[in-house]
């Protein structure tokens, strides 16, 4: 069987770890203020000894960059601002030199409204020969065109406002699920989905290893695009209903296996970007028999801390509610399918700032203690630049000092309801994509290393103190325990392949499981004291001769019938079962 249709037992990407890059802020070679492709071929030796096995590469193709690349003009390309495919090629070559693969965005439920299949679609009117490739329709009858109220459907943008904008030139309007400047393409087209599975062969011919899938479960909308219900207080209807998971998405994510990945005997890795999923409808989608995706990346624990109002509504994160539903992922996939564990990434805010503590006291041990957590449950582990040295959330001043679209609708929006702008900021800071995307901390030079020009975004000021110059000369830096979490995944088969059991649910302040692996014969023992006074923790018995593989303190006490935790603290046992 090849191994990218393998189940994960078989799966290479199983005992892997993959290191998401964000190139606009990784590094700057040419001293324009963007990162780009040279300035990642220059740290590679960087992440070869972080000891990833797979990089992710935000997208890099041409772009009018109203959503920071994710709007792309051309698959087939490099935006200049990054470099060009011989960098690429480059690029591609030296992660391969150093054993690594390379995983590339795909963006396909929408396109840039400036791609030529977009600007043909609408300037060749209703009867063009590409109007159908993406979602158009006439106003609601009875409203005049171009006025609120008279979109297609109730349907809200993800990006505030309506999901709909309207082409004066055709009295008609087009879908788009995020940025008017994102139109969704038609899946229910078979052009379309020919030209996405061309383009994904490309790239594959090129030498890829794969792709990470955005928001690829919005692909296919139900017949009709009903209007979905308005909750209390939104000005638009939640259209997700009718296309979260929607009625062919299974039926296309298949085919696009058939026309690009069957019969592809090297190591590829597929991974869903899948908001609103749930384990029911994951488990048919990691499904190996079914030959769809490999992994998905679910939601529900990073919605844990949002209240009614959405990702800005901060709101305090119980460890009970995050327990119970990472616990519910590992169940739920453990007998089929896959799971793929991240805190961050470059829509989420730093996670030492949003479930650890980033005060000085507290920062370290924290990062390690959040990464112990998550890399020791049973999946694909994913690393976002900057965390593995324990970044965290940027002092965004004011408005002016954030970059993201979704952020700048978001407060235009909610002062234009009224909202005090007090109240807008802080939700932007603490939960803002914006904090994921400030420069890469090279070292304690003006910003942070990343360039020598000016920043597209300002560098964290605390950059001075958390660098990876200073982390890799420390080997007891979150830099060098994210190293050795990486190894354990290498070496121990109870961490990739073991069952997964949680112990005290309902603890407020202590998250604990056990990895057992029958074929091994070891049994792992993970705890983690969430911060708060020192925690006493009685422990299943047979653990009093138990080794230790991974502490975040210095001298951790000895395992007998109990164990005192510090507060932050964590650590890793093992033992033998035979």
């Amino acid at each position: 069987m090849p191994e990218n249709v393998a189940g994960p037992a078989d799966s290479w990407w199983s005992d892997a770890v993959v290191y998401q890059i964000y190139p606009r802020s990784f590094a700057d070679s040419d001293a324009d203020g963007v990162g780009d492709l040279q300035g990642v071929i220059e740290r590679l030796d960087y992440l070869a000894e972080l000891g990833v096995d797979v990089l992710w590469l935000s997208p890099v193709y041409p772009s009018p960059h109203d959503d920071n690349g994710y709007d792309i003009s051309d698959y087939q390309d490099i935006d200049p601002l990054f470099g060009t495919l011989a960098d690429f090629d480059r690029l591609l070559a030296g992660v391969h030199e150093r054993g690594m693969k390379l995983v590339m965005d795909l963006v396909v439920n929408h396109t840039s409204d400036e791609h030529s299949w977009f600007t043909a679609s609408r300037d060749g009117g209703p009867t063009g020969d590409k109007r159908d490739w993406y979602v158009w329709r006439p106003p609601r009858e009875g409203v005049e065109p171009g006025t609120p109220g008279a979109e297609p459907n109730n349907w809200g943008s993800f990006f505030s406002g309506p999901a709909w904008e309207y082409d004066e030139a055709s009295g008609e309007y087009y879908l788009h699920l995020f940025s008017r400047k994102q139109p969704d393409l038609n899946w229910d087209n078979p052009e379309v989905r020919q030209a996405v599975y061309a383009m994904m062969r490309w790239w594959l011919d090129r030498g890829v290893d794969g792709f990470r899938m955005d928001v690829i479960n919005l692909i296919s909308k139900a017949p009709g695009l009903p209007d979905g219900p308005v909750h209390g207080g939104s000005r638009h209807g939640d259209g997700s209903a009718h296309y979260v998971c929607g009625p062919r998405v299974h039926d296309y994510l298949a085919e696009m296996h058939r026309e690009v990945f069957a019969g592809r005997t090297r190591p590829l890795l597929t991974v869903g970007e899948m908001p609103g999923v749930t384990v029911d409808e994951a488990r048919l989608f990691t499904d190996p028999a079914r030959r769809e995706v490999d992994m998905v990346f679910q939601f529900e624990h990073v919605g844990l801390d949002q209240g009614p109002g959405g990702k800005f509504d901060v709101r305090p994160l119980r460890l009970t509610d995050l327990k119970a539903s990472l616990g519910r992922w590992q169940t739920g996939l453990g007998d089929t399918g896959w799971n793929s564990l991240y805190f961050s990434n470059h829509d989420q805010p730093r996670v030492v700032s949003r479930f650890g503590d980033d005060s000085p006291a507290h920062r370290d041990r924290s990062a390690k203690l959040i990464a112990t957590v998550l890399h020791l449950h049973r999946g694909t582990p994913y690393v976002y630049q900057g965390e593995e040295l324990g970044m965290a959330n940027a002092p965004f001043a004011s408005i002016e000092d954030f970059r993201d679209i979704e952020s700048l609708n978001h407060h235009r929006d909610q002062l234009a309801l009224g909202a005090d702008e007090a109240d807008v900021l802080e939700g932007l800071r603490r939960r803002g994509r914006d904090n994921a995307r400030t420069p890469m901390q090279w070292d304690a030079t003006e910003h942070g290393g990343f360039t020598t020009g000016t920043p597209w975004i300002a560098a964290n000021p605390d950059h001075i103190h958390v660098n990876a110059k200073a982390q890799l000369a420390d080997p007891d830096s979150v830099f060098h325990h994210y190293r050795r979490l990486i190894g354990l995944r290498h070496t121990e088969p109870a961490v990739t392949h073991g069952d997964f059991t949680l112990l005290h649910p309902d603890h407020e302040r202590l998250y604990a499981f056990t990895r057992h692996h029958a074929a091994s014969a070891t049994e792992l023992l993970v705890l983690a004291n969430f911060g708060g006074d020192e925690l006493t923790v009685e422990l299943p018995g047979g653990w009093e001769h138990g080794d230790t593989l991974v502490t975040n303190v210095p001298d951790p006490s000895p395992l007998t019938g109990r164990v005192t935790l510090r507060p932050w603290e964590a650590r890793v046992h093992r033992r033998r079962t035979a």
